[in-house]
């Protein structure tokens, strides 16, 4: 059976998802590793399955298939080279000592595939190793862990997200997440349903969250920049995505994380084309620095406002801003354009988007509300309709608009521009509908 990939944009047709239903990695967090949890507090797991539950559920009445990171490593792991890679990158994550590396190295390897994906997902305490030796073990309580489990697992989004039909897997900051994105390359790396298909991205590159990717048109990708990911990571990807052909342009925008808060995908939320979910205190702040093809490898502009640059790279004269208040009901997934789903507790939110004329699709999300997180966070489309041609325009930017880093008079041309203006939707701000 062969199957098509592939996402051009946030706002087409959503077809196929990857998920992660959380399960036995939760339960096992202990008050060590508690706080690397990105929920906003420990959950009641039965519950967090029951709201997942909900959400895959709702996902397949609009027609999407629904894929889960489970599933697919265990059909992964059927094949011997998976098996071996996978065995040998979490053994290289960890510092065990060669002979409790070893134990654990013959344990993992007598393991099936459910098992040894049980494992990886949930990881190996020290009580699971009966008969360990050496001193690398003794130290260990018993309900220490000798490979930690992955409780943010469920936020698929992070680890991974596909530019056209290229996956990109993400490299993680936080050291305790990276084997999320290791999981990642082996489902994409050795499972038949992916066979062929060539990384946009990897692991083993410079810091690049999939929280802070957003495709906002055909062409066009926005990067956050910031504590997950870095200047480097993101200007990679740009090249990468430039040097495909997958984008013409690519903005790059400073986040201001305070204590790790704020992904760009929970700050700005696109909800179709030329029209957002942000707060406008938000909107009105951010900036953005353009980033094109050049032959000398890359053209990257001044600071701009982010609603200029963005509506400059679409090709449209507004980009339309739906107020999404300081909470955190941007972190929509959509289903489609003007089609989207959202926590029933983001009540504000909510309305305003049905104001604007967007459907909303309700889930809960109590137990697992995370730090502004939503829908979006956990689930990582892999298959899109494409985005309705012209949608976004040429959005190309011509020579002198998007500036050059020490160029006077690309400057002084850009300054020439007129400014892209800009609509805030809002039931305090405007009771009508922007156009798009």
């Amino acid at each position: 059976m062969s199957y098509t990939h592939g996402v051009d944009s946030e706002v087409g047709a959503l077809r196929t998802v990857l998920v992660h239903r959380p399960g036995p990695e939760l339960k096992r967090m202990t008050a060590r590793t508690r706080d690397r949890l990105l929920l906003a507090k420990a959950p009641w797991v039965g519950g967090a399955q029951q709201e997942h539950d909900r959400l895959t559920q709702a996902l397949r009445d609009q027609g999407v298939e629904v894929l889960y990171v489970t599933e697919l490593l265990q059909d992964a792991l059927e094949y011997q080279a998976a098996r071996t890679a996978a065995i040998t990158s979490v053994i290289a994550a960890v510092a065990l000592g060669d002979e409790l590396a070893e134990q654990v190295t013959e344990r993992l390897g007598a393991l099936g595939p459910e098992d040894l994906a049980q494992v990886l997902i949930a990881g190996l305490a020290a009580e699971d190793l009966p008969g360990g030796r050496g001193l690398a073990y003794q130290l260990l309580r018993r309900a220490d862990f000798i490979i930690d489990p992955l409780p943010n697992l469920v936020f698929t989004r992070d680890s991974g997200f596909w530019v056209g039909d290229r996956p990109a897997i993400a490299s993680l900051a936080a050291p305790h997440r990276r084997r999320e994105a290791d999981l990642l390359a082996l489902i994409y790396g050795h499972h038949p349903r992916f066979a062929g298909s060539k990384p946009l991205y990897g692991p083993q590159l410079e810091p690049l969250d999939g929280g802070d990717v957003l495709l906002l048109a055909p062409g066009v990708l926005a990067v956050g920049v910031g504590q997950r990911t870095s200047p480097a990571g993101a200007e990679r990807l740009a090249q990468h995505a430039l040097d495909a052909g997958l984008a013409h342009t690519v903005l790059a925008i400073p986040l201001d994380q305070p204590a790790g808060a704020g992904y760009l995908d929970t700050l700005c939320t696109v909800i179709d084309s030329g029209t957002v979910l942000m707060h406008p205190a938000t909107a009105f702040t951010l900036t953005a620095h353009t980033i094109t093809a050049h032959p000398a490898g890359t053209r990257v502009s001044r600071p701009q406002p982010f609603l200029e640059a963005a509506a400059r790279a679409l090709g449209i004269e507004r980009l339309s801003v739906i107020d999404a208040g300081p909470d955190d009901g941007g972190n929509a997934l959509a289903l489609g354009p003007r089609l989207v789903l959202c926590h029933e507790r983001s009540t504000e939110v909510i309305a305003r988007l049905e104001k604007a004329g967007v459907t909303v699709l309700r889930v809960p999300g109590s137990e697992l509300a995370s730090s502004r997180g939503g829908p979006r966070c956990m689930a990582c489309p892999i298959g899109r309709d494409p985005a309705a041609e012209g949608e976004s325009g040429e959005g190309v930017p011509g020579e002198g608009e998007s500036g050059g880093r020490d160029e006077p008079g690309l400057q002084i041309a850009r300054r020439a521009l007129p400014a892209a203006p800009v609509t805030t939707v809002s039931p305090a701000l405007d009771p009508e509908l922007a156009p798009a």
